[in-house]
């Protein structure tokens, strides 16, 4: 079986039959991918251990011809900020002229996010087309190997859509920690882990140093290895990891020569300027496009991938990265998705993330008063959040996302949030409710702020897509 489009390189796919189930369209796509296990939606303590192994990940993409192996990548690993790391690079390397593939999770509106080649994601046929074949190649390693999950399905069409799209190089997000996650079949040109926060314990360890480890199995012998300024207990395991692949682990502050100031001026307003200086790069006062500090360090590592890049035959001059990192995509973070009332989303979902987010809204826009709508998953440091949460909020809606087994019930954030702070609280189970009690409850000059988890984020980010959508018909009728 073939897949193939003009202008781009065709994947070989192997006769290994048609699917057992029917793919006749991007609906019938969706349901198949939805059939199989998905790890992202289960809660941590209940997934079992022996399904996160790489062999049947291998297994899937033998069956498809590998086409990892034609496509060229960064891997990129991190508790916090991979994502944003991830665009910020996918960006700049746009703005130098190449077709560059991008592999993130979770997605905001629709799956196909996950899945872009500068930044237009895939196309309905294109990931219809590509499952049949991933459905063929996951049906005949079922027998030796079991089903494969939603992630790894995912993976698979992705790295056959990169493969077929002929990209200049792929930016690749893991899903869960390093070592195991379905990624890291590929072999990279660089590696970068963002910064490491408690997550996952029950899978990854309940230690920063045991979750390090598990990030630390991307590194690759002989692969470049980056990472942002860590705890020393960190940094010492992921010198040490990087030592064990064969390779040398370098610092932003450290070995990579990193500065960052911020600062506010008439255009840009309130944002942070980074500069990277290496023997190959010279990057100086370069503006943060994403907003809040700590996109600094985010930024700062994507020019230090560049500069790897660079050494390994992409040309990444400063006035075209410069160009480029200011088209990077908000994309959930600090997302301003409506402006009267204002509403921004963030897919904030640990303490740290809270925190940093409180710390932006602060620095970056001006209000009176601010409204937050607040759900996550049970599975993560709630109270932690909602320490966070009582520093910045002024009244606080909890609500839970449709879209997330996972989500906590509101009653029981309000009754937690109750033990931390005297701040106004209000449940309101259903996020389209909340929005609305929000809109009423609030004046000219202030803000409401959609955030705890990316399910509830990207849930608002559609609600309020499609009502524009439907305001703008009901517009052209008249």
């Amino acid at each position: 079986m073939t897949t193939g489009a003009s202008g781009g390189q065709t994947v070989q796919i192997p006769s290994i039959g048609p699917p057992r189930r029917a793919i006749a369209n991007y609906q019938s796509a969706l349901k198949y991918l939805n059939s199989h296990i998905n790890i992202e939606r289960m809660r941590t303590d209940r997934i079992d251990r022996s399904m996160l192994t790489l062999d049947r990940m291998k297994a899937l993409l033998g069956a498809l011809g590998n086409p990892h192996r034609d496509v060229r990548c960064v891997h990129v690993a991190g508790s916090k900020g991979k994502g944003s790391t991830v665009e910020m690079t996918a960006s700049c390397l746009e703005g130098c002229g190449y077709a560059v593939g991008i592999y993130t999770s979770p997605h905001l509106v629709h799956i196909r996010e996950r899945i872009r080649v500068n930044n237009s994601p895939i196309a309905h046929a294109r990931f219809t087309q590509g499952m049949v074949g991933v459905a063929a190649a996951a049906d005949s390693i079922e027998a030796d190997h079991g089903k494969p999950t939603y992630f790894e399905v995912l993976t698979a069409l992705a790295l056959v859509h990169f493969a077929d799209q002929a990209v200049d190089i792929a930016i690749i997000e893991t899903g869960l920690g390093g070592r195991l996650d379905s990624t890291n079949v590929v072999q990279p040109e660089v590696t970068a882990i963002t910064a490491i926060q408690l997550e996952h314990v029950e899978l990854l360890g309940t230690t920063l140093e045991a979750i390090a480890a598990e990030k630390a199995g991307i590194f690759k012998p002989g692969i470049a290895a980056l990472s942002v300024p860590q705890t020393a207990g960190v940094e010492a395991v992921l010198r040490e990891k990087a030592e064990e692949a064969g390779t040398e682990l370098q610092m932003l502050g450290k070995e990579i020569d990193f500065s960052y100031r911020f600062e506010a001026n008439v255009e840009l307003g309130p944002h942070a300027r980074v500069s990277l200086t290496t023997e190959r790069s010279e990057y100086e006062h370069l503006p943060v496009p994403l907003k809040g500090e700590h996109q600094a360090h985010n930024c700062g590592l994507a020019l230090a991938i560049l500069d790897q890049l660079r050494d390994r035959g992409y040309e990444t001059p400063e006035r075209a990265v410069l160009l480029g990192l200011a088209n990077t995509p908000a994309n959930g973070r600090m997302d301003l998705v409506w402006k009267d009332p204002r509403i921004i989303i963030d897919g904030a979902h640990n303490p740290e993330s809270i925190k940093a987010l409180v710390k932006a809204i602060g620095a970056h826009m001006k209000y009176d008063s601010m409204v937050v709508i607040f759900g996550c998953a049970e599975d993560k440091d709630v109270d932690g959040m909602l320490h966070m949460l009582a520093l910045g909020a002024d009244k606080i809606l909890f609500t839970r996302s449709s879209d997330n087994p996972r989500a906590i019930d509101p009653k029981e954030l309000q009754r937690r949030f109750a033990e931390i702070s005297p701040k106004m609280t209000q449940v309101v189970p259903k996020l389209k409710e909340a929005i609305n009690t929000a809109h009423k409850a609030i004046g000219r000059d202030d803000l409401i702020c959609v955030t705890g988890s990316f399910y509830l984020a990207g849930e608002a980010k559609k609600m309020l897509q499609d009502a524009k959508a439907k305001a703008k018909r009901s517009k052209a009728k008249r």
